[in-house]
């Protein structure tokens, strides 16, 4: 998930401007989850970001030791070729929005928006986002958690073939050798397209829009998040006499804000990963509220900001590039208009 920034009302910039800001910004660092993150989440058996990674190297282990990097970024590719498409409509959305808001409010596009302005504006664009963003994230959670549940099959069929029979120790053992075991199964999806057409085939569309109700709340409320707690650390931040902070400013108000946000959204994307990660095999959860319910009676209440950690440990360097390359596209494109 790629948060962006609060985008001032300048008449001076058209709004197709911040369309391409937002892509060129977010396309400066993609922050779309990672392997380990998803694996965090939806697998009580890890203890923590260390124990995930040795156990991901360990499984994801070919001869190529390339291969084994690569097992890190299972599922991402989608994400990734997408990211700058789902910002720019995220951007547009929230300038937009902010724009109708201040002609409505105050008769004028260009006047100041108040922090409530700013925090609708931002949800209303985390809520256009999961529109466009659900059916990636259910092929990046199921490419993720394959191996998982591959390996969780092959550990059940090996376990009933150890097995004794019903006859007990003193049977005869079989006169004829056991035919040989072939090759495991391989992995159900392929890649990213093949998985969201086997996912329409099988499940509908609403398997693509599956946890997409978890998805609404962590989007919605984390953009608003980080949309107002930039605009307020960005006010803390701007020299006496001057209209917008200088680098530094925006490097901490930037990955401050993006900490921020991720608190906020940790708790959902624990239980989104969760209900998109249910479709294959047997289905554990009815809904949202029975996903929640079942994963804090089982794991307590800190499953729910499983991957916290993880996620606010890249959420400040991510977003602070992120806005040093919205603020560097955003005076580029004030020269060139100027």
């Amino acid at each position: 998930m790629v948060l962006g920034t609060v985008v001032p009302l300048s008449p001076s910039v058209p709004q197709i401007s911040h369309l391409r800001r937002g892509s060129l910004s977010c396309s400066a660092h993609s922050q779309q989850g990672c392997d380990n993150q998803v694996r965090i989440q939806t697998e009580p058996k890890y203890t923590g970001i260390w124990h995930c990674i040795r156990d991901t190297y360990r499984r994801e282990r070919v001869p190529s030791t390339c291969r084994q990097v690569w097992g890190f970024y299972r599922g991402l590719s989608l994400p990734v070729c997408t990211v700058s498409l789902v910002s720019s409509v995220s951007f547009g959305t929230y300038r937009h929005c902010l724009t109708h808001i201040c002609r409505f409010r105050y008769g004028s596009a260009d006047a100041k928006p108040a922090k409530t302005d700013i925090t609708l504006s931002g949800f209303a664009s985390g809520l256009v986002r999961v529109f466009l963003t659900s059916p990636t994230e259910v092929a990046k959670v199921r490419l993720q958690t394959q191996t998982q549940t591959q390996t969780q099959t092959q550990t059940q069929t090996q376990t009933q073939q150890r097995r004794p029979s019903a006859s007990g120790p003193s049977a005869a053992p079989p006169t004829c050798p056991a035919p040989p075991v072939g090759r495991a199964p391989g992995p159900k999806y392929r890649g990213p397209l093949h998985c969201l057409a086997s996912v329409a085939r099988e499940e509908g569309l609403r398997g693509l829009y599956k946890g997409s109700s978890a998805l609404l709340f962590r989007d919605g409320h984390s953009f608003a998040t980080y949309f107002l707690s930039y605009a307020i650390l960005c006010e803390q931040l701007t020299p006496a006499g001057r209209s917008r902070p200088d680098v530094l400013g925006v490097l901490v108000a930037g990955g401050c804000a993006g900490v921020l946000a991720w608190a906020v959204a940790t708790p959902m994307d624990v239980i989104k990963s969760r209900l998109q990660a249910d479709g294959q095999g047997q289905r554990r959860y009815r809904g949202l509220l029975h996903c929640v319910v079942t994963s804090v009676r089982e794991e307590g209440p800190r499953v729910l900001f499983k991957g916290l950690s993880l996620n606010c440990c890249r959420a400040f360097p991510v977003n602070m590039v992120v806005f040093v390359t919205y603020e560097a596209v955003l005076r580029l494109m004030r020269g060139l208009l100027s």
